[in-house]
């Protein structure tokens, strides 16, 4: 059962347009509409991604962690909206800033993503991210992203 400010797949599924594969959240631990979210990935050997990336030294690939830390900004932006306008919106990458890949992540990995809104004017939002393995950098990034009409 989840917290008042922690949301289980289920009520991420209510929220987010991605589903499985592409949808790469597992748990939003916490939220501070218009400020901040964290949120998490389990990365398990069972992920398709893996099993050609590499199939002897399997490593999420860098592109995905960006893709998850820019999920997690859109849970930010999108859980605020009513259902209603919510079904009629999308949040499309707009820019990647500053993309840098610390650690590799592997299955049996914890993926904490940490994304802080830095800006949001007319649809559009720019937030710092970073994504955690065991309190430690995987990877970040400033990544921007415009609300559309689906």
């Amino acid at each position: 059962m989840s917290t008042a400010n922690e949301w289980n797949i289920r009520q991420i599924l209510e929220v987010m347009p991605h589903r499985y594969p592409m949808l790469l959240l597992d748990r939003v631990l916490e939220v501070v509409p218009g400020k901040r979210v964290v949120a998490i990935k389990n990365v398990t050997i069972n992920e398709q991604v893996l099993q050609g990336h590499f199939p002897d030294h399997p490593v999420v690939p860098g592109v995905l962690l960006v893709e998850g830390m820019a999920q997690a900004g859109a849970f930010l932006m999108l859980h605020e909206m009513p259902p209603e306008e919510r079904e009629k919106k999308l949040l499309y990458f707009t820019g990647i800033e500053r993309a840098r890949f610390r650690r590799p992540v592997v299955p049996g990995d914890q993926v904490r993503y940490e994304i802080e809104l830095l800006r949001l004017r007319l649809g559009t939002c720019k937030l710092k991210a970073v994504a955690r393995v065991d309190g430690n950098l995987a990877a970040e990034a400033i990544l921007t992203s415009a609300t559309v009409d689906r």
